[in-house]
Formats: structure tokens, sequence, C-alpha cells
């Protein structure tokens, strides 16, 4: 498992060096990441699975780990596990203890009245419980907004930015922390909008400047976001891009018109297929807009894999 780490170190330190951000892509269910490993697979790009607590009650931690390890084996993938959004120390070192490679603490996501202090010194504990496996720790100083869904009404953009980053406090809970990667608030939310998300790239210029060199930075709430502003984040330093939106919204409109047009088909099995594919290519077109493609460790021999055969799941 060392080597894990040590891999997933090097690849990250590479999309520094290399201009590109991995992709982290949430999990629902057994075909969402099949549709991942599929798309990364096509691609040849590294990516990150991950799971917010919700997803980890229904699967379960060690059921994605498992699940992570076969489908990486079986495509000849370059892919690793983040825990995204863990609401507590407790909940975040079972993911270490899982082995997840990536974990991100967010103290203030349970207890959203948490002081600065409570945050500094439940990531200060996430941090150094790590060292026993060498996984990477992802934290924030303050909850994100927005959820994980289809909104339907606009966002105040002007009421967002009230929670933007500053740059000399980024600083500051890196310091004080030891976190390998800062999220940032530079107009990402979560969710996706009937209007497009404007990201704030002359601040986060201003960020990354202002952190110690060796600081990766995240963006949450990818979903939404034109693909020039991502081009523009991972210019500036931008290494990790979380999706979910994109992935769930295009598995429920392509299973309801599946359904639709195949109101006889009780085989779950058979519906699955044009789902799989849709939410393959929302992950391929963010894997071309992180500039991802092709940076996989060994990618031409992943490029040959076989393909894992759903069928054998029946």
């Amino acid at each position: 498992m060392k080597s894990n780490y040590e891999a997933a170190r090097a690849l990250y330190a590479r999309t520094r060096t290399e201009k590109f951000a991995l992709g982290a892509f949430n999990i629902d269910n057994q075909e969402t990441l099949i549709a991942v490993c599929k798309a990364a697979a096509a691609k040849q790009a590294p990516v990150l699975v991950q799971a917010s607590q919700g997803e980890v009650d229904a699967i379960g931690l060690h059921n994605i780990r498992c699940l992570v390890d076969n489908y990486r084996l079986e495509y000849g993938l370059e892919m690793y596990i983040n825990l995204d959004h863990s609401p507590s120390v407790e909940a975040a070192k079972a993911g270490i203890d899982a082995g997840f490679e990536f974990i991100h603490i967010d103290f203030s996501q349970a207890k959203k009245d948490a002081s600065d202090e409570e945050i500094v010194a439940a990531t200060k504990e996430i941090v150094e419980y790590a060292k026993t496996t060498g996984a990477l720790v992802e934290s924030e100083p303050h909850y994100f907004g927005g959820g994980s869904n289809v909104f339907t009404e606009a966002f105040d953009y002007e009421e967002i930015k009230k929670w933007f980053t500053v740059p000399a406090e980024a600083k500051a809970f890196i310091e004080a922390t030891g976190i390998d990667t800062y999220a940032v608030a530079i107009g990402n939310l979560h969710g996706t909008y009937p209007v497009p998300k404007i990201l704030d790239l002359d601040l986060l210029t201003q960020i990354v400047a202002a952190c110690p060199p060796e600081a990766h930075f995240s963006l949450h709430g990818g979903s939404g976001t034109p693909d020039d502003q991502f081009r523009g984040a991972v210019e500036r330093g931008i290494s990790k891009v979380n999706i979910n939106s994109d992935l769930r919204k295009a598995f429920r409109t392509t299973l309801e018109k599946v359904l639709a047009d195949n109101p006889k088909e009780f085989a779950i099995v058979k519906l699955m297929p044009s789902v799989i594919e849709a939410v393959q290519a929302v992950v391929e077109s963010k894997i071309d807009s992180f500039g991802s493609a092709g940076k996989a460790a060994g990618a031409k021999a992943a490029s040959t894999a076989k393909p894992i055969d759903e069928d054998a799941f029946n």
C-alpha cells in the first residue's frame, strides 16, 4: 500500500509542473464508477473516485476500496480514492484506515458554528493521523455553500463573494494545519444552476502566490462551470476539480428517458448501458477541460486494457 500513496503524491506533484488537474468524480453507485473507469481508460487519464458521507453510508468504506481496486486492475488505470467532505475527525480517520489516498476533512459541515480554532485543531489531528499511511489531506476554513443537486433558481453572486478566500488567510490556514490541499472559494459553488459560474481567476493567482510553494489547491463545486474557466483555473494552479451534480444530472435524465422508452423492461442491467454512456461522456469532457488526458502513468498500457464485462456481475 505504501507505494500507492507514493504514486499518488508523485501524480499530484505532476499536476503543478505539467499544468493539469485531477478530476475527482463522486460515485453514487457501481454504474457511475464503471462510467468513470471507461472514461479514464478512453482518455488514458488519471482520476480520483470520491465519496461523500452519504455515498459512504450507501456503499461502505471498504466496499468502495475494493470496488475501486478491482476496476483499477481490470481497466489498467491510475485511479485513487478521495473521501469527500468528511464531516468529523472520526469519519476522516475511518477513511484513512480504509486506505483512501486522499482525505478531505470538512469539520464545519457538521458543525456550522465551529470556531476557527476548532476547525484548525480538527484538521491538524487528521494531518497527523494521515502520516500513518501517507494519505494526502485537504481542508478549508468553512463549508462551501450550495448542494450537490440541480437547482432551478439562480444564485446571488454578490452574496457568494462574501465567502471568497482571502489570500493571507489561506496562507495562515495552510501553515497552521500542514494540509496538502487547500479548497479555494473563488466563485465555485456546489450544484448546477440556470446561470454559469464565474471564477475569480485573478484572486486565484493571488492565493497561489501568497501560499507556500508546495501547497496544492482544489476547486469544489465544479459542475456547471464553463470550460474556459476550468482551463484558466488549471493554468493558475488548481490541481483537483470536484464533479458531482453534472454526473447525477446525466444519470437521472438518461435513466428517465430509457425507462420511458422501455416500459416493459424490468431487467435493470439492460437499462444501464445508455446511462453509463451518458455519464461517461460527461467525465470525458471534464477530463479534456482539466488537461489530464494522456497523463496517467503507463498510459500506453492502459489503452490496451481489457474492459470489464458488466454481464459478469449479473
